[in-house]
């Protein structure tokens, strides 16, 4: 049986999105690695977002109930300061309480492009083992704004493009992010009921644009197993993509690692090869 690859893209109570260091409402660092153990994972990296946007606007039933305490009545989010030295205690105390386990740091740094001057100054990014970069939001009306808000003020085919046509400028600097996670974010709110099934055809050109730049930039691009698009690691390989990883992006214990079987075996059938050490890259 072949042994599952790493998680390369996990959160913990540390991330603002799953509540928060005490919340009830998703998952704990404890308990995901305890679930890693029970299904034979072999390493995982707790890359917590750091979103430090300035001007992000949001619509309240795009936050869950555990998040929406950080909206507020101007729209405005207000995300709370990574708590990186409680991640790092967090950190020591489940490798020592789980040595079986390869536990790495990281972080999901949103709009890197944007926020490398701002991330410098609130703490030392050299310090972690892996940095995946995201494009979260976009700008609207001298704000930014997540897709699923957008959806609601635009066409759906034109946030979606603009959204791809970003992804140049997220990986034209040389900011300290080895993987582009998410690429088919904007796809992950798609207005179906208004703008039909998604079908990536209509768009692609735009992601083999963004997937030219990526590759370019020498990065790679994550495989996001919330939903395995099978297209992707083959335009990936055709644009001259050079590595993937392999992500569950979990919020919570119970869907760490959910679809990598799968995952595993769509990335080898474009020529992608797991690297000696679970957590390497998949190259080809």
């Amino acid at each position: 049986m072949t042994s599952l690859s790493a998680d390369s893209h996990v959160h913990s109570e540390f991330s603002w999105d799953t509540g928060g260091p005490g919340s009830a409402a998703r998952g704990t660092m404890e308990a995901t690695c305890a679930r890693a153990v029970r299904i034979g994972l072999p390493a995982l990296f707790f890359t917590e977002h750091l979103d430090l946007e300035d001007a992000w606007m949001s619509d309240a039933e795009d936050f869950g109930d555990h998040e929406r305490h950080l909206l507020g009545a101007d729209g405005i989010v207000a995300v709370p300061r990574f708590d990186v030295d409680g991640y790092l205690e967090s950190i020591e105390r489940c490798r020592a309480a789980f040595p079986q386990l390869r536990i790495g740091t990281g972080l999901e740094f949103g709009q890197p492009h944007l926020r490398i001057q701002a991330a410098r100054a609130q703490l030392d990014l050299d310090m972690f083992d892996r940095i995946i970069g995201s494009l979260h939001t976009l700008e609207f009306d001298g704000l930014r704004a997540e897709p699923n808000t957008l959806y609601r003020r635009m066409p759906a085919d034109a946030v979606m493009r603009r959204y791809l046509a970003e992804v140049p400028a997220l990986v034209a600097g040389d900011e300290p992010f080895e993987i582009v996670t998410h690429l088919d974010y904007a796809v992950r709110y798609w207005p179906e009921e208004e703008a039909g099934p998604f079908d990536p055809r209509r768009f692609e050109e735009e992601f083999r644009t963004a997937m030219r730049a990526i590759a370019a930039s020498g990065r790679a691009l994550e495989m996001n197993t919330r939903r395995l698009q099978p297209w992707m690691p083959q335009w990936w390989s055709e644009e001259g993509g050079r590595a993937v990883s392999i992500g569950s992006d979990s919020h919570e214990a119970r869907t760490l690692a959910h679809g990598f079987p799968e995952a595993m075996a769509m990335v080898e059938a474009f020529g992608f090869r797991p690297g000696a050490q679970p957590w390497d890259l998949w190259r080809r």
